[in-house]
């Protein structure tokens, strides 16, 4: 009988979209709400444990655009621990990470969220290119 072996590979295909912002999530979340007219949602911390022996938490936010069926998630770059999501990333300090999105033009949010009070700036960037992209999947 021959044997068959399942290879499962991650899903990479979202847009994500790195923050520089020094004010706290629940304020840059306010901001972003506005500015593309969302309502991101404080949900339970994204959790990663490390070496089976810490367990670091992240804060995340999420929505999900019942019309456009687009899922929005923005999560801090920062642990509780101080320990970076993505440390080759060490200058991002929020990540909004689009799902499904078919619709809505990248540089058309990056524009948008350029213009928020709260935000220095913000990058787009490739999940393929990450050594740490498998932090990014849920």
């Amino acid at each position: 009988m021959a044997k068959h072996k399942l290879i499962l590979e991650d899903d990479y295909s979202f847009e994500l979209i790195g923050i520089c912002s020094s004010n706290a999530d629940y304020r840059l979340t306010w901001g972003i709400n506005k500015a593309l007219a969302i309502s991101l949602e404080k949900d339970k911390d994204l959790e990663i444990v490390v070496k089976k022996e810490a367990v670091h938490h992240y804060s995340f936010y999420s929505f999900y655009d019942e019309i456009e069926h687009i899922e929005y998630y923005l999560i801090k770059n920062i642990s509780n621990h101080y320990r970076r999501l993505i440390p080759e990333k060490d200058q991002i300090d929020y990540f909004l990470m689009l799902k499904n999105n078919f619709t809505l033009e990248i540089n058309d949010i990056l524009t948008s969220l350029k213009g928020i009070d709260s935000i220095l700036t913000a990058f787009v960037f490739n999940p393929d290119e990450l050594k740490s992209k498998a932090n990014l999947i849920f």
